[in-house]
């Protein structure tokens, strides 16, 4: 039986400035930062208060995972916006959005007011986007 999720996958462009992104600019922690032969990275974050569970940095590159084609039409599809990267949560929508905005995440809409509470939405350097939420107490 399934008990729980440890790691969703956020497909990006660049891992090192994925890296740089989610830890200085998000406030991310790193998980594991591991190579192995062939090139392939394991790299994962995760929130300071949620440890057991972690965002997979992943680069689509060729290789066992990913054709040459498939891994081309992902990167096309991360640079188009096509991809989100979740919903991440806040006590504050307004003060964790004007901090984030003072460290140059760019975002595509400001906080505003929804059935479920307050929402923000940003973009990720690779051009995912994400929701910041505050939910309804």
């Amino acid at each position: 039986m399934i008990t729980s999720i440890a790691h969703a996958t956020i497909y990006v462009l660049d891992q090192n400035e994925a890296l740089d992104f989610y830890t200085n600019k998000l406030g991310f922690e790193l998980g594991d930062d591991m190579s192995v032969e062939g090139g392939f990275r394991w790299l994962t974050v995760h929130a300071k208060s949620q440890k057991n569970f972690q965002l997979v940095l992943a680069e689509p590159k060729e290789g066992p995972m990913f054709s040459k084609e498939s891994a081309e039409a992902i990167r096309s599809l991360i640079q188009q916006g096509a991809f989100g990267a979740g919903v991440f949560e806040s006590e504050d929508c307004q003060k964790t959005y004007e901090q984030l905005a003072a460290k140059g995440v760019q975002f595509i809409q400001t906080p505003t007011q929804q059935l479920y509470g307050i929402e923000a939405m940003a973009l990720d350097n690779s051009g995912n986007w994400f929701s910041l939420v505050q939910r309804k107490k």
